[in-house]
């Protein structure tokens, strides 16, 4: 081996050979992945040149070129005939984005699950579907809405919601994000643009963004998006429609109240604007409020497309959701229904539609209640040194907490990266907006894991020391 001539400082990476196992090649690439995660080498930095790592770590050029490659075929890396190899611009989504690249060891505070633990519930129900005399039946494309018993049980579910719906003007499709991309295709065109909160459901604005529209954030209090606000954007330039989250916003938590509802509503009809109303946390809201709240849909119907999903209540592997829409928007839903969703899971809808029939549907409110509340409390006591405001949703499935001043700036993918090398996987506050904004948080899902990982990544998040303390 050559005598190394290169320190730390004259290299733009300087990876820990202690740290490099067999294959090397790979344990590289690992090393790389993890110095993009933490931000520690941004998009587009040119990394030595094979030669020069080689001889930084005592290895076999071929070996680092082996490495080169292997980062290329992942996307971690591109070249520049004659100039060198950088990081690709899309590298940290390459290295992080992917549920399926974090490891087991990994606790996941980003995807926002559905208690798992009450998944054995479910058993009995998918065996019993199994055993039906007409199970060929589901397996067939008749029923693209649903069948109409399935209709039936999802409009009485719905009422229980505050949702004024009939059969006939009700789908059944694969799950919310679904819905949302149907009634985004059917009732928009590009350039349209859609109010929204200053942060909101993160997979909403990627949809957006992919159907070519625009996102107008308006600003929030704790009861709700500002209606002065939403005026003041609407006389600016026009505003087609408007995403709202009216049991649990998400990220923040907060609740619409009533009589936000009613001044909201008010702007809405005055301006003619299409609301997509996401209401997947009705159900516990629902239920631990102990009464129902007004969707827009009840208070504004014809000019509402309601969505509710059943994955957070039922089961996070049954993609349903049940879209009930307007009649005068039927045509127009209904042909994207059929374009876009075909049909969603006979065996899914059947299986969803046994269990709101039974009383397991009633138990498995407590059980996720339950869950949900302890919680919140085991969040409140690993941050009781920042005391935690509770949102006005008292009881929600994620919590955020404000990043210390001095990392409000630091970027998405460090703060992210940070944490993952630590064996946390969160959410930053960019991820939320269109726009920068000043105050800078990371969201937790307090559901996607067991009660007992839940406060040991809670408790490692904390001893980090990255919270801001008001």
């Amino acid at each position: 081996m050559p005598i190394n001539k290169y320190s730390e400082d004259s290299l733009t990476w300087h990876p820990d050979k202690t740290r490099l196992t067999r294959p090397i090649y790979k344990s590289l690439v690992k090393l790389l992945k993890e110095d993009i995660s933490s931000g520690n080498l941004p998009k587009d930095t040119k990394l030595p040149s094979q030669r020069e790592l080689a001889d930084f770590l005592d290895l076999n050029f071929t070996t680092v070129g082996q490495a080169y490659r292997y980062a290329i075929k992942k996307g971690l890396l591109y070249t520049n005939i004659g100039r060198g190899t950088y990081t690709s611009p899309n590298a940290y989504e390459a290295s992080t984005i992917s549920t399926n690249d974090i490891g087991e060891e990994i606790i996941d505070f980003g995807l926002v699950s559905s208690f798992d633990q009450c998944n054995s519930l479910i058993i009995p129900f998918i065996q019993s579907v199994a055993k039906k005399i007409d199970l060929i039946d589901l397996l067939n494309y008749r029923n693209p809405k649903g069948t109409p018993e399935q209709l039936k049980t999802a409009a009485r579910w719905l009422d229980t919601q505050g949702v004024i719906a009939s059969t006939q003007n009700i789908a059944i499709v694969s799950g919310v994000q679904n819905g949302l991309a149907i009634a985004l295709a059917a009732l928009f065109s590009p350039g349209d643009r859609i109010a929204v909160d200053r942060f909101t459901y993160s997979n909403f604005i990627e949809l957006a963004h992919l159907y070519h529209l625009e996102i107008v954030p308006i600003d929030y209090d704790d009861q709700g998006m500002c209606t002065d606000k939403l005026e003041l954007e609407c006389l600016k330039k026009k505003i087609h429609g408007i995403f709202l989250m009216p049991s649990c916003n998400n990220p923040m938590g907060f609740q619409v109240s009533f009589e936000r509802r009613i001044q909201l509503s008010k702007i809405i009809k005055k301006e003619g604007l299409i609301v997509i109303e996401d209401d997947s946390f009705s159900f516990l809201t629902t239920y631990f409020q102990k009464d129902v709240i007004p969707p827009f849909q009840q208070l504004i119907p014809e000019q509402t497309i309601y969505l509710a999903g059943v994955t957070k209540y039922i089961g996070s592997g049954l993609r349903v959701a049940f879209l009930s829409y307007p009649p005068k928007l039927a045509k127009s839903l209904e042909k994207a229904i059929f374009n876009i969703n075909v049909k969603t899971s006979g065996l899914d809808a059947e299986i969803v539609n046994q269990v709101l029939q039974s009383s397991t549907a009633q138990r498995l409110l407590e059980e996720k209640f339950k869950f949900t509340k302890r919680a919140n409390e085991i969040f409140d006591e690993v941050f009781k040194e920042i005391n935690p405001t509770r949102p006005s949703n008292y009881y929600p499935l994620f919590r955020t907490l404000p990043l210390k001043k001095n990392l409000i700036k630091d970027k998405q993918n460090k703060i992210e990266g940070y944490l993952l090398k630590r064996g946390i996987r969160v959410y930053h506050s960019k991820r939320f907006s269109t726009q920068t904004q000043p105050d800078s948080f990371i969201r937790i899902s307090l559901s996607s894991n067991s009660l007992e990982d839940l406060k040991r990544g809670l408790e490692i998040i904390e001893k980090e020391r990255i919270v801001h303390i008001s």
